[in-house]
């Protein structure tokens, strides 16, 4: 089957295609091909695809289309809802939504918390066709009596692993419990756990698997590199890197709060245009920051993960990890924000010694190892181990159950026996010796 080489191929409508001409989308992306087609079909879909793979366009797309073929919202019903994690990732979506249903009858709001409760439940007293919203303020709404369900036809639930990841697993069944049971379903994620599959089978009825590549991959337009590092030199070797490479932007991943500000503030210090986003700001705050950095006026935006989760900037040449994150699938998700739409990026590591277990751990999901490079003046005192990819042990063949074990056999399972008894008595020794020491040293100092 050749695969569709514009959108008119997809059969959308001829609104949806103008609003797609003015974005300057030249072909759907792989996902995109995959995913619409289904969608437009009322099949539900269980999709993996990283962040940059126009994934938000493979659910959205089909989904106005549906959507303008049906009777509007009532006062405070809802057609379709797109829950997503974060506030920043609901502003993004609602932003593509609305720029695709251009020439469309529609209305689109948004929820979600940090901000006053009361204009959201204005908006939808006029009943809305496609709400997109994260879990706690969804609930709050609902509780309100704000929002009904009773006309809801698509259940899209964006970003799944995040979702779990930041412990929303209780909101998402007690809104699965109120959404009337006929209505389709599309689950994405970038990345597939027992706990997203275990979650797939609750949400999903009979869905279709698609997927743009191995789940848990990195994207393959991404060059990846590692810098080890005395910890405390990182904050001068990055400013070292920034110099040095003729890079527009950049974004900084870090791990906390506290140490998202001092570093903005020392990269401020030296005269570079930094921004910082994370949980200690305001939702105003983390929003101007943003668009700062997307309109170019500055250079580097430091953020912790969960306030960077669902940013959407357009080509981002480098990703930094000023420290690797405790979860190996967060690389992943930090990596993913460049090299989207077949754009090559970097994605640089600085990793000093005590982050050697993250550092593994990454590998070992992405089954590589990253190159290192040691930049002069920078060589760690502490030096990174050398890491080896994990390799499962091979299993013993199993021996038929009709065979006896011959003599050679039992001969054998004695001695293992008695040189395993050998050794336990052997290490009860040397306990009691070392035990007996340290009771004469302690007399000692007494």
């Amino acid at each position: 089957m050749a695969e569709p080489l514009n959108f008119a191929s997809l059969n959308l409508s001829e609104h949806i295609l103008k609003a797609i001409d003015e974005q300057f989308y030249q072909q759907p992306t792989l996902i995109q091909q995959q995913a619409i087609p289904l969608v437009l079909k009322g099949r539900d879909l269980l999709a993996a695809a990283r962040t940059g793979t126009g994934k938000s366009a493979a659910f959205a797309l089909p989904l106005l289309h549906r959507l303008a073929q049906g009777s509007s919202a009532k006062s405070n019903q809802v057609r379709s809802l797109i829950l997503v994690p974060t506030r920043e990732l609901a502003v993004q979506v609602a932003e593509s939504v609305q720029s695709y249903a251009k020439y469309l009858p529609l209305r689109t709001t948004l929820a979600y918390g940090g901000v006053k409760i009361n204009p959201q439940m204005m908006q939808m007293r006029k009943g809305v066709d496609v709400l997109v919203a994260t879990p706690g303020r969804l609930l709050d709404l609902y509780r309100q009596n704000a929002i009904k369900f009773h006309q809801l036809e698509v259940f899209v639930l964006d970003e799944a692993d995040r979702m779990l990841d930041m412990g929303f697993i209780a909101d998402i069944r007690k809104i699965m419990d109120v959404l009337p049971r006929r209505r389709q379903n599309l689950l994405f994620s970038a990345t597939f756990s027992e706990d997203i599959r275990k979650l797939a089978r609750k949400l999903l009825n009979n869905p279709v698997e698609v997927s743009t590549g191995a789940p848990n991959a990195a994207a393959k337009t991404v060059d990846h590199w590692i810098v080890p590092v005395d910890k405390k030199k990182k904050p001068v070797l990055l400013l070292h890197l920034l110099g040095e490479n003729s890079w527009s932007q950049a974004l900084i991943f870090i791990r906390t709060k506290q140490a998202a500000a001092r570093l903005t503030r020392y990269l401020k210090g030296e005269g570079i245009k930094t921004a910082e986003i994370h949980g200690n700001k305001t939702q105003s705050a983390r929003q101007r920051a943003l668009a700062a950095f997307k309109d170019g006026d500055v250079s580097v935006l430091v953020a912790t993960d969960l306030a960077a989760r669902g940013l959407d900037i357009e080509q981002l040449p480098v990703v930094i990890n000023f420290d690797l994150p405790d979860v190996a699938q967060d690389y992943i998700h930090r990596t993913g924000r460049t090299g989207r739409a077949g754009l090559s990026g970097q994605a640089v590591s600085l990793v000093s010694a005590d982050e050697f277990d993250r550092l593994t751990d990454i590998e070992h999901l992405l089954k590589r190892l990253l190159l290192r490079k040691l930049i002069d003046g920078f060589e760690p005192s502490h030096d990174v181990p050398e890491s080896r990819l994990w390799r499962k042990k091979k299993k013993l063949k199993k021996t038929e159950k009709s065979e006896k074990p011959g003599i050679q056999q039992k001969d054998a399972a004695k001695s293992n026996t008695t040189s395993r008894r050998s050794i336990i008595n052997h290490k009860k020794r040397d306990t009691n010796k070392r035990t007996t020491v340290r009771k004469k040293t302690a007399r000692r100092q007494k």
